[in-house]
Parts: C-alpha cells; structure tokens; sequence
C-alpha cells in the first residue's frame, strides 16, 4: 500500500464527540480515489461507481495526522478498482479500510466507455 497524502485533523473536522467525523474522512477518501483513478487513466472524466463496506476501526483526535493510502487491485474495460486504508502518521494505528472502491471512466454522453488502459501499464508507472 502506497499512502499518497497527509490531512491535519483540525476542529472543523470533528464530530460531536471530538473524534474525527466519518463524514469528513470519507469526503477526504473520495477526493484521493479521483485523484488516483484520474492520473492512472489519465482522464479526468471518472466517477465513484462503488464503495464496499466502510471500516470504521480506530478514530482520530485533534492535532493527529492521518494518512490515506491506496493500492490498486483490478483494471476493467471501463472501470479501475482499488482498496483504500487511513491510519494514524505517528501511531500508526489504521482508522478506516474500505476494500473496494470502483471508479468508472466516462464518455461525453456520461456513460461508461473504455478507458484502454491495461493494469501493466498503471503498474510500470506506478513505481
């Protein structure tokens, strides 16, 4: 797993309980599965297809940085798939793993259209 970016967790990112909001987090998620679907398909015409089942197994605090990681495991026609996790910088304790995120390339018309990108080719460049 190769972790891309780092987010602060400020107070405008805290639910009521002074953890880290799940909202917040996801949002953070989305926003790093575009961009690593774009730049593999070179195409900004991608969108969130799917997320699996959403872990939540630790939290985070105030001041703690958090990392968000992303590892792909599946290139389709018109699709490229990944898993995500975000853990704790300095504890390196995990908060979130979502197993699968999907996202799909799109046409003009906004629907799916090959992408002719093969996993071979995402995987030369991705090292």
């Amino acid at each position: 797993m190769k972790f891309y970016s780092r987010k602060l967790i400020k107070p405008g990112d805290l639910n009521g309980n002074n953890t880290l909001f799940g909202g917040a987090v996801l949002r953070w998620i989305d926003e790093e599965a575009f961009i690593y679907a774009s730049t593999r398909l070179k195409s900004s015409n991608v969108v969130t297809k799917y997320m699996s089942e959403i872990n939540f197994i630790n939290s985070a605090r105030q001041g703690d940085v958090i990392e968000l990681g992303m590892d792909l495991t599946a290139v389709g026609t018109t699709s490229i798939t990944f898993k995500c996790l975000v853990r704790n910088l300095f504890t390196q304790k995990n908060i979130i793993s979502i197993e699968k995120i999907v996202f799909v390339h799109l046409g003009d018309d906004e629907r799916p259209v090959a992408h002719g990108v093969k996993i071979e080719d995402i995987q030369k460049h991705s090292e």
